[in-house]
């Protein structure tokens, strides 16, 4: 805990150093109105219980015209360039276009992921059994005390190259309803475990490669191209602090496998509806999430099943269920189906605005709570079989560490978070969430970064 709020207070000073002035128009709130080009140059300094921390470079690039729209903006791009401690990197450059299309935005995501500990739990939530003392459950044979060794069972190496360019335009005069349209490619990688202190150790998607739930034609990775066509209807007032309003995407995602021809052709639904709800004004609001996504035609293959298939989003990752951007204190991409649902709950209560380098600032906080279960299995029943085919392969397990014989429910956790926000669009974020249940992790995870997760 300690280190995180060190992280946060780094994090803290070097956004106010980097924003720029360039002048001091106010509206009828007595805030700040920017104008022209707004330029961000930030160090990355960042933490994130699952995956370190996080340093490296990133560049904000705001274009607010003549400032007749502020908060709102003409054009907005970010460039990064970082690295965590526990082996992952990120290449990113994303650009939001509020000028290019009439009555509508141009989206466009660029980039390239090394997870070297990349989180694998197994498939359909809690039928895959999870253990503290990993590492005594995989090799019992050799280590006969908890703590002997790290265990890097829950761990493997994956590669990621994502691109996605997306758009929605106004639908006639109707006030707020869209269409949008968009292409998406994905490139998988999974390899071994690199990392030394992991050598000669089982892991579970070793396993799950051994056992044939993880198909031959899957196991190296592969591509993934996608053609997207839905529904927005978007009434919130600001971008990234909204106050009041609703967001809503219903996506559908086909994805042919014209590429490796495995037969992986498959069609997707994703639904999202975010709520945000004046309580107190624009100082307080109760803001909730409700997800959904799900296979509804063809076979997916196992690494396109843990991407959340929308067409705009906030976060860099856009993984499945537990972590920094769904289910904050669950374990990292713990909670894997075909079909997967989420509720994410906050109260964003803004204590105090005030005015520091020409710059607009609030603080606020969010008490929140999240949920998600899955809803669609993935290949339970040979799941439910998959430990017996692997002890008649080799005696050396004594664990069924596939398949724990419970029933998917809830996962469930809470915690709060705090924010410092710049211009209504800018927001530096620290959350502290714990899992309701230890099968989905233990202690309190820290999350220290940018934006609000919905």
């Amino acid at each position: 805990m300690k280190k995180s709020i060190i992280v946060l207070c780094l994090m803290l000073l070097t956004f106010g150093l980097a924003a720029q002035d360039n002048g001091k128009t106010l509206n009828e709130k007595g805030e700040i109105i920017k104008k022209g080009w707004n330029f961000g140059p930030l160090p990355v300094v960042g933490f994130n219980s699952d995956m370190g921390f996080q340093y490296g470079v990133c560049l904000d690039v705001f274009n607010y015209g003549d400032g007749s729209k502020y908060p709102n903006y003409n054009f907005k791009m970010n460039f990064e360039v970082s690295t965590y401690t526990k082996g992952s990197s990120i290449f990113r450059s994303y650009s939001y276009w509020n000028n290019v299309i009439p009555k509508g935005i141009l989206f466009a995501d660029f980039g390239y992921f090394i997870d070297k500990k990349f989180d694998f739990y197994g498939f359909n939530g809690y039928a895959a059994p999870y253990y503290k003392d990993a590492a005594v459950q995989m090799n019992p044979y050799e280590i006969t005390e908890p703590g002997m060794a790290e265990s890097g069972l829950y761990y493997t190496d994956r590669r990621q190259f994502r691109a996605v360019v997306s758009m929605r335009q106004k639908i006639g005069n109707l006030n707020n309803l869209y269409y949008g349209v968009g292409l998406a490619f994905y490139n998988y990688d999974f390899n071994q475990l690199s990392i030394k202190k992991y050598e000669n150790q089982y892991t579970l998607y070793d396993l799950y490669c051994q056992s044939g739930l993880i198909r031959g034609n899957e196991v190296g990775g592969g591509n993934v191209t996608q053609f997207k066509a839905g529904i927005v209807y978007d009434s919130k007032n600001y971008e990234n602090d909204p106050t009041r309003g609703i967001y809503f995407e219903a996506t559908f995602t086909a994805a042919p496998d014209f590429i490796d021809k495995h037969g992986y052709d498959h069609l997707t639904f994703t639904g999202v509806f975010h709520h945000y709800i004046p309580v107190l004004g624009d100082h307080l609001t109760f803001s909730y999430r409700i997800g959904t996504q799900n296979v509804i035609a063809g076979d997916i293959p196992f690494y396109a099943m843990m991407n959340t298939n929308l067409m705009f989003y906030k976060k860099i990752y856009t993984e499945a269920y537990g972590g920094s951007t769904t289910g904050r204190g669950i374990n990292r991409n713990s909670v894997i189906g075909q079909g997967v649902a989420w509720l994410n709950a906050e109260l964003r209560w803004r204590i105090t605005n005030f005015k520091f380098i020409n710059q607009n600032w609030c603080v606020a906080l969010n008490p929140m709570f999240d949920m998600g279960m899955v809803t669609q299995t993935f290949r339970l029943e040979e799941q439910k079989e998959a430990m017996e085919k692997l002890q008649n392969m080799t005696s050396d397990i004594d664990y069924n560490l596939i398949y724990s014989g419970k029933d998917e429910s809830l996962h469930t956790s809470a915690g709060c978070g705090l924010k410092l926000i710049m211009n209504k669009n800018f927001v530096v974020s620290a959350e502290f969430a714990k899992a309701l249940n230890k099968l989905d992790g233990e202690g309190m995870k820290a999350y220290i970064g940018f934006n609000y997760i919905f």
